[in-house]
């Protein structure tokens, strides 16, 4: 599956633990990514200060639903149930 241009879920429902520019905390989960443009694209896509997490996920059907909002709801989801 490729990732829906403009669907932004994996930048917002996921915490991020890794630092990322101007977050050096990383980011909690349900927060918006500083990076995350008014598009919903990655402003970091394709640049080397992108954090390798957000690289290395790649779009699934079981994890990005139908649309964004189902998108939003699994990741959520997932997080919540692997939070420690």
């Amino acid at each position: 599956m490729k990732c829906r241009e403009g669907c932004g879920a994996c930048c917002i429902a996921p915490s991020i633990s890794s630092p990322i520019p101007g977050m050096p905390q990383g980011k909690p989960a349900g927060e918006r990514c500083l990076h995350l443009n008014v598009e919903n694209l990655c402003a970091l896509f394709g640049k080397p200060e992108r954090p390798q997490v957000c690289g290395g996920f790649k779009a699934e059907v079981d994890i990005c639903g139908n649309d964004r909002d189902e998108a939003i709801r699994v990741i959520g989801w997932l997080e919540q149930m692997t939070a420690a």
